[in-house]
């Protein structure tokens, strides 16, 4: 079977680095907010371009330290869009603060030619989402939110590594949040994830928001959460960040493939790159036709896919108050989209063999 993942490829391939990771993690006997938290937060501030980092617990809460340490109370309303996953509402909803849903361009971020009609006297911050490994187009919404003195929270949490002219996913906005799910680009053997910021103000929030409010213990000068990331995963993370440039690489090598050997199948839609990008392809997400029929026939075959997102947020029963909600290319992308296998360990001649099958396909329909 050719995977979305192979967990256990990556394992066996940087093992020694990661077992030694483990063990010297256990042998210092430290394993909340020690030494290697330390040591993977200034890491991974650096490669970001960040001058601070905060891990926390997981992507989700990530994105919620980083609306509570921007100010964003009940009752604020923030933008964002709907084909994400949920833990990007969650986060707003979870303050009280209320999510503003706009619709989504070519690439699958927010739509700016879409944002001021949805902007309100309550509107406190633009949270866009860089899905799939792109980021959105960042220039378009800074200038917006400057416009209506708006604060930008960025959801990165599918975009380590990825760039627009020259400037990592995270660091346009006032905060950025990442997730560390096993999944992405950089994932743990676990849930964790991260706030990264250059505003010394929001650093020191998020700080205290991840330990119970607090800088000194048992003494609480804010209500925060426990949300912290375990020294073995920042142990993990610290041995895999290293590689991730490599493994970027490799999933534009892959990508490569698929464009170039699927450009000609009138029944798909490509994903498209921004001009100036870096795409770090934490996806490769295409739009097809009869996609089900087209599912059970990969997998037939030994090939693994996912729909990345089958039910857009708004349509989700959790949120009933927006079923109602028409969000066009958000609905008409949910029942076309597929994601195609793309990782650091999958082969070229696997990916070219996905290709063949695609196209086999098509041909016999």
């Amino acid at each position: 079977m050719i995977l979305m993942n192979n967990f256990k490829k990556e394992y066996t391939d940087i093992k020694p680095s990661i077992d030694k990771a483990i063990f010297t993690t256990l042998n210092k006997g430290f394993h909340i907010l020690g030494p290697s938290v330390n040591k993977f937060e200034n890491e991974f501030a650096r490669y970001i371009g960040a001058t601070y980092c905060v891990s926390v617990a997981n992507g989700l809460e990530a994105l919620q330290i980083a609306l509570m340490a921007v100010g964003i109370k009940p009752g604020d309303e923030v933008l964002t869009v709907s084909n994400s996953a949920v833990a990007t509402s969650l986060a707003i909803s979870n303050l009280g603060a209320v999510p503003v849903f706009v619709d989504i361009d070519e690439y699958y971020h927010m739509d700016i030619s879409k944002i001021e009609e949805k902007i309100t006297k309550i509107t406190k911050a633009i949270l866009p989402v860089h899905l799939y490994g792109q980021t959105a187009d960042m220039k378009g919404i800074l200038k917006i939110a400057k416009k209506y003195k708006l604060k930008v929270i960025e959801d990165a949490c599918q975009a380590h590594g990825a760039e627009i002219e020259g400037r990592k996913a995270g660091t346009f906005g006032i905060v950025g949040a990442f997730s560390f799910y096993p999944t992405k680009n950089l994932g743990g053997y676990g849930d964790g994830g991260a706030i990264v910021t250059s505003n010394k103000e929001i650093y020191t929030a998020a700080r205290k928001l991840r330990n119970y409010g607090s800088e000194k213990r048992y003494y609480h000068s804010i209500k925060g959460l426990n949300s912290r990331l375990d020294e073995l995963q920042a142990a993990i993370l610290s041995v895999k960040l290293a590689h991730l440039p490599r493994y970027i690489k490799k999933r534009n090598e892959i990508a490569l493939i698929y464009l170039e050997n699927l450009k000609d199948v009138k029944q798909i839609s490509l994903p498209k790159i921004r001009v100036g990008a870096l795409h770090s392809f934490h996806l490769f997400a295409i739009e097809a036709q009869n996609r089900t029929e087209l599912m059970e026939f990969l997998v037939k075959n030994g090939v693994q896919t996912l729909i990345h997102y089958p039910l857009p947020i708004h349509k989700q029963i959790c949120y009933t108050e927006y079923n109602n909600l028409v969000l066009k290319e958000t609905e008409k992308v949910s029942k076309r989209v597929l994601s195609l296998p793309i990782h650091p360990y999958l082969s070229n001649k696997e990916a070219y063999r996905v290709c063949k099958l695609i196209k086999n396909f098509y041909e016999n329909k």
